[in-house]
């Protein structure tokens, strides 16, 4: 009954829920592992046998195999959303898991490459390949326009507008929303689309990024090209996709652009998600100010 349940409860979360494809997956296997202890390590496989003992103490087994706070909040999401779902079918009368405390997530700045790390990278770009004119367009994309490398990945030629200096992107839950491409960007697409893609190609594809067998290139593809290309231009901090993003972000923050239009062009439903780019702002103009402040430079004479 349990298992029955449970599929109906996928087809239920992908018809309403708007997540994206990579949060729905995790939530289901969130919930498959639920259901698996409920019914091999509980022996339950009627959803109104469960009790508060049972879930606390699946919940402390999820907490003795050490999940990051982020991880354990998103699996007790998940487990609650499956509750819902029941209690909206009337299988249940209430959600054991809603008034359950989730763990207190400790506040990662994200990394922040400086220009000279980012020159370094797309210098790293440089050659007559179809690769390297894939790669040269896929980092200024990223950099230029703060694309997750999700939407960049499922990027499709009737998104890329070059004549129009824009990208209509689909982000998290299928919202639609339209970027600025840099110059830079442009350049680089007109490169790759009318020799490097043509090269990769093996048969017709919507896709803008092929990888080398000619099928779209994978979020792990991706980032493993990143990470030589890092150290091709001798960056030391570890680079990943989304360290473009923040770079793309805090830039045009230390430059004056606001607030709001950062958050417009990064997709935030929550304006309050691209107020930790102030922050990182913030601290890199400390950070200058200790270095080069006449005080200091005084001590060090």
């Amino acid at each position: 009954m349990m298992k029955t349940l449970l599929k109906e409860f996928e087809y239920d979360l992908k018809a309403s829920s708007g997540l994206s494809a990579n949060t729905l997956n995790a939530y289901l296997r969130d919930c498959q592992a639920y259901v698996t202890y409920l019914e091999t390590i509980r022996g339950i496989d009627d959803p109104e046998d469960i009790t508060r003992k049972d879930v606390s103490n699946y919940i402390m087994t999820l907490r003795k195999k050490h999940y990051q706070a982020s991880t354990l909040s998103r699996k007790l999401s998940s487990m609650s959303q499956f509750h819902q779902y029941l209690v909206r079918e009337k299988i249940l009368k209430e959600n054991l898991i809603a008034r359950i405390a989730k763990p207190k997530q400790t506040s990662h700045l994200p990394s922040v490459l400086s220009m000279r790390d980012i020159q370094a990278i797309l210098a790293a770009t440089d050659g007559e390949s179809p690769l390297d004119e894939r790669n040269k367009a896929m980092v200024e994309l990223l950099y230029g326009s703060g694309l997750r490398i999700s939407e960049l990945c499922e990027l499709t030629t009737n998104q890329l507008h070059l004549n129009d200096a824009r990208v209509d992107v689909i982000g998290k839950g299928q919202k639609r929303r339209v970027v600025p491409l840099s110059a830079y960007a442009i350049e680089a697409l007109k490169r790759y689309l009318s020799h490097g893609r043509l090269a990769l190609a093996k048969a017709p594809s919507a896709y803008v990024f092929l990888n080398r067998h000619g099928r779209p290139i994978s979020r792990v593809g991706f980032f493993k090209v990143l990470k030589t290309l890092a150290l091709k231009a001798g960056v030391s901090q570890t680079v990943s996709p989304h360290t473009l993003r923040h770079s793309f972000a805090t830039h045009l923050l230390e430059r004056g652009v606001d607030l709001r239009y950062v958050q417009e062009m990064l997709g935030h439903a929550d304006v309050s998600t691209t107020e930790i780019y102030t922050h990182i702002s913030s601290t890199h103009i400390q950070a200058i100010y200790d270095q080069y402040h006449p005080t200091r430079l005084k001590e060090t004479q």
